[in-house]
């Protein structure tokens, strides 16, 4: 059975997919910018990159085992850089 973690009243969050988002991004406030924008992903139809535990597995705990598992990755531009359009990562990348 998995470890949970209460958040709010009614929100538990899966601590293994926690512990292991934190090993792979141990900047907490990257990964906290990362799981929203990835939750707003999934929530606005976008498919997940791993396959769920459930089919009634929460979207936070889908983000936190993408990122545990390797699957998604950040990266982080400073806003008065000005890149050239990168090639197409063989890992899909959230821009922060």
């Amino acid at each position: 059975m998995p470890r949970l973690s209460v958040l709010a009243e009614d929100a538990r969050v899966n601590v293994t997919y926690l512990d292991q988002a934190k090993a792979r991004v141990p900047n907490v406030p990257l990964l906290i910018n990362m799981v929203s924008k990835r939750v707003r992903q999934l929530n606005s139809g976008e498919r997940p990159l791993v396959k769920p535990d459930s089919i009634y597995m929460d979207k936070l705990d889908i983000a936190l085992k993408e990122i545990a598992e390797g699957k998604l990755t950040a990266e982080v531009v400073p806003e008065n850089e000005v890149r050239a359009p990168a090639p197409a990562p063989s890992l899909p990348t959230i821009s922060l």
